[in-house]
């Protein structure tokens, strides 16, 4: 049985699921780096974005019953990928020890002041 899974810390959206919970896999929509006080992307540089997203992330695993530690596969998705080096700094500090798979592309739409979005996947 599939179910919906958010967190009140983000803006919600009527075309897309946060995040979707079937038996104990855990599936994560690209999420950004939202400020959960404004509802708003507030953070300017590459660093500041990628530790937020991720923060969101680990926010709706939360409601699910998982954590960053449960996460198998992450997809960053870069507005640029000149930032690369800098989202690696930032990722880095957060999954140091038994990171989680990993692939990296280009983002495909331009969202404003968006720099980088972040799926995820975890396993219960």
């Amino acid at each position: 049985m599939k179910e919906i899974l958010f967190s009140a810390e983000l803006p919600a959206s009527a075309v897309y699921s946060q995040g979707i919970k079937i038996g104990n896999t855990i599936y994560l929509s690209g999420i950004v780096a939202f400020d959960p006080a404004t509802k708003k992307v507030e953070a300017r540089t590459i660093e500041e974005q990628t530790e937020r997203a991720i923060r969101n992330c680990e926010s709706i695993l939360r409601s699910g019953g998982s954590s960053l530690e449960d996460a198998v596969q992450v997809i960053v998705l870069l507005k640029n990928p000149q930032d690369f080096d800098s989202m690696n700094k930032a990722y880095s500090k957060i999954f140091s020890m038994n990171p989680p798979t990993r692939a990296v592309a280009k983002l495909g739409v331009d969202i404003p002041n968006v720099l980088v979005s972040i799926m995820m996947t975890a396993v219960i």
